[in-house]
């Protein structure tokens, strides 16, 4: 936790006040959230899918 907590004392976030720094995490978790989500659905109907290529 200190480690996080200098980084982002210490780096682009540390001049933001803290609402902004709260709204940045929170549109990131969000990202890595969805991306996670949509790995595992990837991951789990994957092979179910039928993709088609054309114009």
């Amino acid at each position: 936790m200190g480690v996080i907590k200098e980084i982002m004392e210490n780096g682009p976030l540390g001049l933001l006040p803290i609402w902004s720094k709260s709204l940045v995490l929170l549109l990131f978790s969000a990202i890595v959230t969805t991306l996670v989500t949509m790995f595992a659905f990837l991951m789990r109907y994957g092979s179910e899918i039928s993709l088609q290529f054309g114009y």
